[in-house]
């Protein structure tokens, strides 16, 4: 009998982890329900027009998103405004729908301003935040009518020098921060409550005479799922505004509570995934509205409630339409699925576990993977290991959650930056930003004469 003396390769065996049973403290198991449309329309015709990779925005989920906050607001606190924050997604078309659900605009720049404007928002329904504003920004805010939040005291100083030109003092809001017991304190913005910083910038703004204290704004942090520090903070703003008003004749117009409300993403630090950690909006309002009873205002003059939450109104709606591009195994042992969109386009990557599912059904047993983009970067990393089915180059895959943030932090890196794509009610769908090309990349370059020869 002959035998082969040749051996057989080795192949470390795949291990894959089954479990049963009910959910544990990481959260259910994931389902593997492919996505094949997105508001009526097929994910398979929309990458056929506009190619891959390819960013997608549903209106509908957008007005739903307003609507609830809306509604949450009117029921415990109906003298109060939803005022959209131009930062968390500038696309005209985006905008457009917060503004045709009656959103105000919230802006942190003369360009966000000015984009404001382009995009048809009375000055007057325009609240400008941030920490650096120009003379030339605040004297165009206040011919304009907008709210101005003061940061620091140069800026106050620089609003006085731009209050010379007017006839009578324009009005301002001064940006206050404290601490609460459940969020980390964001000190670098405003005026501190607490060591008396606030009291002291409402005397210098009375004893200068040029401008007029109408409001109250804090902006307490960012992706926040304690709702009890809205409360406190609610709570906080209302007796400083009883201060000013008992104490120097002060009576505010409105008290801006700002944003940072989670959405349902997952941060990379959480064990519950976000649909379950996130509370609902209603909740944040819950908390806002029963720190506001602190407030000892006649009821014919109570301040108007303003809130700038921005990632919980949009995350939900936006969509990254990816391609796999090859498979490959990494030296210990999990697969890599790499796609044709990088941490470039879907900057939030860094912070979430995004949610990703196939645009078609997967046969096949799920196993551990990471999925790469195309960068030629070690952290291009779209998404840390995961369980996922089986997926051939050629294949879709969608990134959840993803509308906020990513396209205004997004770059020109190694590749081109995709198209945007918004569906409507009706499932119309139409291209709402342009995929770059060579042209618009380099069309703001210009070679030095003494190369062009």
């Amino acid at each position: 009998m002959n035998l082969s003396t040749s051996k057989v390769p080795y192949e470390k065996p795949l291990m894959v982890k089954h479990v049963t049973g009910m959910m544990n403290k990481f959260g259910s198991n994931p389902a593997f329900v492919p996505l094949e449309e997105i508001d009526g329309v097929r994910v398979s015709s929309l990458v056929e027009q506009y190619g891959s990779p390819l960013f997608v925005f549903s209106e509908k989920t957008i007005s739903a998103k307003v609507r609830e906050l809306r509604d949450a607001l009117a029921l415990r606190y109906p003298k109060s405004r939803v005022a959209w924050s131009y930062k968390t997604n500038y696309l005209d078309a985006i905008c457009r729908i917060h503004h045709n659900e009656g959103s105000w605009a919230e802006v942190v720049s003369e360009f966000e301003y000015d984009k404001a404007v382009r995009n048809g928002v009375p000055e007057n329904r325009i609240i400008f935040n941030g920490p650096y504003k120009t003379g030339e920004a605040l004297s165009k805010a206040f011919n304009g009518g907008a709210i101005v939040n003061l940061d620091n005291f140069d800026e106050l100083a620089e609003a006085e020098r731009s209050a010379a030109n007017f006839p009578e003092p324009p009005s301002v809001g001064i940006r206050l921060n404290m601490s609460t017991s459940s969020t980390p304190h964001w000190s670098r913005f405003g005026f501190n409550l607490e060591n008396g910083q606030a009291l002291d910038v409402v005397k210098r703004i009375l004893a200068g005479g040029k401008l007029q204290i109408k409001g109250l704004h804090c902006h307490l942090g960012t992706f926040i799922h304690a709702t009890e520090a809205y409360g406190e903070v609610a709570a906080k703003m209302a007796r400083f505004a009883n201060l000013l008003r008992n104490d120097h004749g002060i009576t505010v117009d409105y008290l801006d509570l700002g944003g940072g409300f989670a959405s349902e993403n997952t941060l990379h630090s959480q064990y519950l995934p976000g649909q379950q950690a996130t509370p609902p909006l209603s909740r944040f309002v819950e908390e806002i509205t029963d720190g506001l009873r602190e407030l000892d205002f006649p009821s014919d003059s109570m301040p108007t409630l303003f809130l700038e939450t921005g990632r919980a109104l949009v995350d939900a709606s936006g969509y990254l339409i990816t391609t796999v591009v090859a498979n490959k195994r990494l030296p210990d042992g999990q697969r890599s699925i790499i796609i044709d969109a990088g941490v470039s386009s879907l900057f939030t990557s860094f912070w979430y576990k995004h949610d990703v599912v196939p645009a078609q059904p997967t046969n096949g047993l799920p196993e551990t993977a990471v999925i790469h983009g195309p960068l030629c970067m070690n952290i291009d990393v779209m998404r840390p290991a995961l369980v996922f089915p089986p997926v051939d180059p050629g294949h879709k895959l969608i990134f959840k959650n993803v509308g906020a943030y990513n396209v205004t932090q997004w770059m020109q890196f190694i590749t081109y930056r995709p198209a945007v794509v918004l569906v409507s009610p009706d499932s119309e769908h139409s291209i709402i930003r342009k995929r770059e090309n060579l042209e618009t990349v380099v069309e703001r370059e210009e070679m030095a004469p003494w190369l062009s020869k």
